[in-house]
């Protein structure tokens, strides 16, 4: 037979790269297809790349993975952010879950971390988010929640595009009374509101407060919040009409935030991605707090506090050097994975660790919720700065923030992981790493999702480090090319 078992496929997954569940094997050579499910669920240009047909095909293989093992008809909450083509696949999608005999709870619009919550509370069989997070408005995503309300296992996403693959093989569709029902409770996202004000019950009375609410998910849940805790605030980009998420606003765009700040003379600037699942800030004289220091401040007041689990804070290796050296001076463990969140949180949930994150302010405090959430990060923030009366630019000098360049070099997608197998690209990144060596640090490394290695260097001088990466950027790209 020209079509060979899968034992090659099966060995090399279990020695080297990562062979998605649905390769073969033709003739002596490993056909790869390419993995539906990226960092964070399946995303691309809705109507295009993600269509009703494969949302559908989600809802179906989806629900039933993840709830195959249940004796009872199982049911499934899904949210969605404000992009307009968010209802377009909700119904696509709920079509899917019920024609293999689930029921769906639509909430509508909400947070990520917001499904998450109410996944668990309503002790439901799995969540889903329709949402393309901190993307273009054209883009929309899927992504799963289990019943205990953490993402999927790599093992459970290639599960579910295998049998979407397999065009539902052997599955059996139900019909009559058997088939699912769709339920709509606009309601039920005031719960997760109550959560986040019972979880951090901190009052906001003093305190003078700007939110960027990215046009997206937490329009409603995070002013709502604040404005219930008290504070004095000013919300901005608060009027999504399906276009306009993340539209030169949000955590992705600071600029109008820290200008407003300023001129209003607020005490703090909180900003949102497009479902809430992230968040920085901004003190009260426009300086951005980034990920990781907001981080290396709640992570202080929890040890202060004896809240901090073995004292350790679980960052990627993308986190800057400075937090590393607060780590050391605070007497504080910093554990260090790849990038991803999903990377943080396994390392938090193997070794019993509650606080981690990324720079980007995808912050996880895992006493509080299964997943990033931007509203509670921004609440256990405030919290801090209520109770130590200090002033957010206070606060932040506990970690001193190096000079950092990152620069991408632009090379083929099948070449990049292999970039120091070049010789000249080998040297020049050891030549750096001696001229770093003891005052900053290089970090070479492919990206997981574009044809891109990205160059990034830490050092004392901005102007000599932004020369130096785009320098081997350039060098990446001509060798490579």
């Amino acid at each position: 037979s020209d079509v060979c078992s899968s034992d090659l496929t099966e060995t090399l997954r279990q020695t080297a790269v990562r062979i998605p569940a649905n390769s073969k094997v033709y003739k002596g050579v490993i056909i790869i297809m390419a993995r539906m499910f990226g960092t964070d669920g399946v995303r691309g240009v809705a109507g295009t790349e993600l269509t009703i047909e494969l949302a559908m095909k989600l809802g179906q293989a989806g629900a039933y993975v993840l709830t195959k093992e249940q004796s009872h008809q199982p049911t499934i909450i899904i949210g969605c952010d404000t992009r307009i083509s968010g209802g377009m696949l909700a119904n696509a999608l709920m079509a899917g879950i019920c024609s293999v005999g689930a029921n769906a709870i639509f909430v509508g619009v909400a947070p990520t971390p917001a499904i998450a919550y109410l996944t668990r509370k309503h002790k439901v069989d799995a969540g889903v988010v329709i949402s393309a997070s901190h993307n273009p408005m054209e883009f929309n995503g899927i992504k799963f929640f289990n019943g205990d309300g953490y993402k999927l296992s790599d093992q459970l996403e290639d599960e579910i595009e295998a049998l979407i693959r397999n065009d539902m093989e052997d599955v059996v569709f139900p019909i009559g009374p058997g088939i699912g029902r769709v339920e709509y409770r606009f309601d039920i996202v005031d719960e997760y509101i109550a959560f986040e004000k019972k979880t951090v019950p901190v009052d906001l009375s003093a305190l003078k407060i700007v939110v960027d609410c990215a046009e997206g998910a937490s329009s409603y849940t995070s002013v709502k919040t604040l404005k219930d805790l008290g504070a004095n605030l000013i919300a901005i980009h608060t009027n999504p009409d399906g276009t306009n998420i993340n539209s030169n606003c949000g955590s992705t765009h600071m600029d109008e935030l820290c200008a407003r700040v300023v001129s209003e003379k607020a005490d703090i600037g909180i900003a949102f991605d497009g479902d809430a699942d992230r968040m920085l800030a901004v003190d009260e004289n426009g300086k951005l707090v980034d990920g990781d220091q907001i981080m290396a401040i709640c992570g202080n007041f929890l040890k202060e506090n004896g809240k901090l689990a073995k004292d350790t804070i679980v960052v990627t290796v993308m986190t800057n050097l400075g937090f590393s050296l607060m780590g050391e001076k605070q007497g504080i463990h910093v554990e260090k994975t790849k990038v991803g969140d999903r990377y943080v949180l396994e390392n938090m949930l193997e070794n019993g660790y509650n606080l981690g994150g990324e720079q980007s302010g995808h912050v996880i405090f895992l006493d509080d919720n299964t997943t990033g959430d931007g509203l509670l990060s921004a609440l256990h923030l405030l919290q801090v700065m209520v109770e130590t009366k200090k002033k957010l630019s206070e606060l932040a000098q506990i970690m001193e923030v190096l000079p950092q360049a990152l620069v991408n070099a632009k090379v083929p997608n099948h070449k990049k992981e292999s970039y120091m197998e070049y010789s000249e690209i080998a040297e020049a990144i050891g030549e750096l790493e001696k001229k770093f060596a003891g005052e900053g640090r290089v970090l070479i490394r492919p990206s997981g999702t574009e044809p891109l290695v990205r160059v990034m260097i830490e050092g004392k001088n901005q102007e000599v480090i932004q020369q130096e990466a785009k320098q081997l950027a350039d060098l990446i790209t001509k060798v490579m090319l």
